[in-house]
């Protein structure tokens, strides 16, 4: 279990990333620059990807565009499906189990063509940037462990920081809530 909560952030990790990757800045900053120093939290960047990886992980995607969203779908309408089962007025357990199946059938066909396409990817990367991969993974892991030991509380106040809206509500609801005592008779 462990194994495949890693393995989903690597993946994770590569989808969030992929746009930034294939987005076709070929462009080379010198390491003294602003704008490299900019990048230094860019994972994208760290791994200093040339323009020939660039493209062979877009073609790798692009390869796979097809398949993917077909399994997607499937997965999506196996899960609506067991969802219909679930609330209807008497669920037969019988096709709820059936659901179920084809939901981990689903869930395994997405799981292994992203597996196959990680290791396309990585296939594409040098010894070297898979050493950086595996330590922003692992920095990816630490963060991701940071963030579930602190209180709720503190998380809203680390997120108003990062935002700099210090002291600020968050709009769904009015800025100086109506008392209970102080309504106005209606005439």
């Amino acid at each position: 279990m462990k194994h495949t909560g890693r393995i989903l952030m690597l993946l994770a990790l590569l989808a969030f990333s992929a746009p930034v990757l294939l987005s076709g800045q070929t462009a080379q900053q010198p390491a003294g620059s602003p704008e490299s120093q900019q990048g230094a939290g860019d994972p994208i960047r760290q791994l200093n990807l040339t323009p020939e990886q660039r493209e062979q992980i877009r073609s790798i995607r692009e390869n796979n565009k097809a398949e993917r969203a077909t399994i997607n779908d499937h997965l999506r309408d196996a899960n609506r499906l067991l969802e219909e089962s679930l609330n209807s007025e008497n669920p037969d357990e019988a096709v709820v189990e059936q659901r179920l199946r084809d939901v981990a059938a689903a869930q395994s066909a997405a799981m292994r063509m992203r597996i196959l396409t990680e290791i396309r990817i990585r296939r594409v990367l040098t010894p070297e940037q898979r050493n950086v991969l595996r330590s922003l993974q692992e920095q990816a892991r630490e963060a991701r462990r940071e963030r579930l030991l602190v209180s709720p509380d503190e998380r809203q106040r680390r997120r108003e920081e990062r935002r700099g809206l210090q002291n600020q509500r968050n709009g769904l609801g009015p800025l100086f809530p109506r008392r209970q005592n102080q309504r106005r008779p209606r005439l």
